[in-house]
């Protein structure tokens, strides 16, 4: 009788189990999702200004609300600052602690003088630029806190007296001399600042005392140049 399988010897023939192997099937659409993600992503041409916009806005945002690098634009705070430091302000400073003395603070400009009009452009393009450091804000001074609130504050033989007591002022430039001066009382809410070249300062001698609620932030750290990198 012959075999159903049409082997006259009888034997079953062997099968080897890789004929038996079921072969994965390849996953729908794989070249095509690859195919389409190349053709989503953006040239380097047009991807390149959408960074430097995103960066631009992050900095000013950072500017407004948070650090602000700040350029030094005169002597009046030499030899502690030089003409053309940046320094960088926290504005957070005086949120979450007090204003003491000794502190180098960024405030208004305590003359009450308008600042010129500017468009939309310049407005945009001054933001960016202080925002790196790049130019000075117009209306903000730099200068060395020195009288606290309610505290009396007078100029004698050249030394700072507050309450009486004179104090220890190591950060002077070398030669300043200041004419006598006050007493006054240092009002509420103000402050009375100077700036380190007493010769050559315009501050709380000529402008009175400061409301603190004018107050930037304070200046911490020297940044540019690097050769004079300090903390303030």
């Amino acid at each position: 009788m012959s075999d159903p399988l049409g082997d006259p010897t009888g034997r079953v023939p062997s099968v080897t189990s890789s004929e038996f192997e079921p072969v994965a099937p390849e996953p729908a659409g794989v070249e095509d999702v690859g195919s389409e993600k190349k053709k989503a992503a953006l040239p380097f041409w047009l991807e390149l200004p959408l960074l430097i916009l995103a960066a631009l806005v992050i900095a000013v945002v950072i500017k407004t609300f948070f650090f602000q690098a700040f350029w030094i634009p005169s002597s009046s705070m030499e030899d502690t600052l030089q003409i053309n430091d940046r320094v960088m302000v926290n504005k957070l400073a005086y949120r979450i602690g007090d204003l003491q003395r000794g502190h180098v603070v960024v405030f208004d400009d305590p003359r009450g003088e308008e600042a010129p009009q500017e468009t939309m452009v310049e407005a945009a393009r001054r933001n960016i630029l202080e925002a790196v450091g790049l130019s000075v804000p117009r209306s903000e001074f730099i200068k060395r806190v020195i009288g606290l609130p309610g505290e009396r504050v007078e100029i004698v033989d050249n030394k700072v007296l507050i309450d009486g007591v004179p104090i220890d002022e190591p950060y002077l430039k070398i030669g300043s001399v200041m004419p006598d001066f006050g007493p006054i009382i240092v009002p509420p809410g103000q402050m009375f600042v100077m700036g380190d070249n007493r010769n050559a300062s315009q501050d709380s001698r000529y402008f009175g005392a400061v409301p603190t609620d004018t107050i930037v932030g304070r200046a911490f750290v020297i940044m540019w140049p690097v050769d004079h990198w300090t903390t303030l």
